[in-house]
């Protein structure tokens, strides 16, 4: 593994969500991977991008890490343009995906196997205002025991779509209510260790292309 890009979704609701958490833990995770020889691509969202460049990121990196609030169970919309727009691109130069996999001399091609970026990894580290004992618990009356990667199935399945291995996902909670940022900087870095051994082994072409 060489190259990491950090994907800082943070949208800013004045006086409600600011966004220090989710620019403290992206830091945290730039200073991890650097200090360990990698190359770090970091793009924050609200700032502004170029879509062509996005891709190219996309088609560099090695590991991609999503940092992002969810806002009633969701990234932010501003997230959602980003992929639309990104993996859109993506799709038609087939830098990232190659239509949907499936081939019509070869009905057995599954839908969602035409990914471009195999070998790669991605995970989403994500801050939430709910507590953790919302989750895994069929006795809550919201959730039913599901757990927070299935809140966010979605996001990673833009990823799986695209061929890339997802590796489990890190948890911020109750941020608003109670937050313990010492904790979470903590379980964090445990959790990036994990991700790191997890990664090092990812082998791929610099450039696939497929006819």
């Amino acid at each position: 593994m060489k190259k990491v890009l950090i994907i800082n979704a943070h949208h800013k609701w004045e006086g409600i969500s600011e966004g220090k958490l989710n620019r403290a833990l992206t830091d945290q995770a730039i200073s991890f991977f650097k200090e360990r020889g990698l190359i770090v691509l970091e793009t924050v969202i609200s700032e502004g991008y170029d879509v062509e460049e996005e891709v190219n990121k996309h088609t560099e990196a090695d590991l991609v890490l999503l940092q992002t609030p969810v806002f009633w169970f969701n990234p932010p919309y501003t997230y959602k343009k980003y992929t639309d727009e990104v993996f859109m691109n993506g799709m038609l130069t087939r830098k990232i995906t190659w239509g949907d996999g499936r081939i019509d001399e070869q009905p057995d091609k599954q839908y969602g196997t035409g990914g471009q970026l195999s070998g790669r990894k991605f995970f989403v580290s994500a801050s939430w205002n709910a507590p953790h004992y919302a989750f895994n618990d069929p006795t809550q009356v919201l959730l039913k025991g599901k757990a927070p990667e299935d809140v966010l199935f979605n996001v990673a399945m833009n990823y799986k779509f695209s061929g890339y291995d997802i590796l489990p996902q890190f948890n911020s909670f109750d941020v608003v209510k109670k937050p313990q940022p010492e904790l979470y900087f903590k379980e964090y870095n445990k959790h990036l260790e994990m991700i790191f051994a997890l990664s090092k082994s990812t082998q791929h072409s610099a450039f696939p292309v497929r006819n």
